[in-house]
């Protein structure tokens, strides 16, 4: 089967009725997890973005504290599993404030883990990343955001 280009099935929609419309919508999100998340952000959240960070950080509080800490390698695992349900997420928004404040988020909650990431060289490398990636991300905000930004990012550096 040859999958269409989106501009091609943009067109195709256009045509189709609001019963149809409605119809292709639901079966997207029964199909698979991800659409239906989406779905659920662009009906419920999207005009709240305050409120959807704010329930994301709630399921990343669970993912933290559910966290084995007995061993780097099982917090390795679960801090990248972490990192890709930030993206997930990050992706649903179109905004890039979200990414930022998720990551900045990330990072805090990095800095409090016990036994202390700082002291393996692999979760201190990908911690580092994120704060590189951050730098980034900030680097094309608004002059005023970049500032408030920028100062949660210093208050990071001096937790460490």
């Amino acid at each position: 089967m040859k999958i269409e280009s989106i501009v091609t099935i943009k067109k195709e929609l256009k045509h189709r009725s609001q019963d149809e419309l409605l119809e292709l919508c639901l079966r997207l999100g029964k199909f698979k997890k991800e659409n239906k998340a989406l779905l659920t952000y662009l009906l419920f959240e999207s005009h709240d973005e305050d409120g959807y960070i704010a329930s994301v950080k709630l399921s990343l509080d669970a993912l933290f504290e559910g966290m084995n800490t007995d061993s780097y390698f099982y917090m390795k695992k679960t801090i990248r599993k972490i990192l890709r349900e930030i993206r997930v997420y990050s992706r649903y928004s179109l905004k890039k404030t979200t990414e930022i404040e998720l990551l900045l988020y990330f990072c805090e909650q990095m800095n409090m883990l016990r036994p202390s990431i700082h002291k393996n060289t692999t979760l201190s490398n990908i911690y580092e990343r994120q704060i590189l990636s951050i730098k980034k991300k900030i680097s094309v905000l608004h002059e005023d955001l970049q500032y408030d930004y920028n100062v949660q990012l210093d208050a990071l550096s001096h937790e460490v």
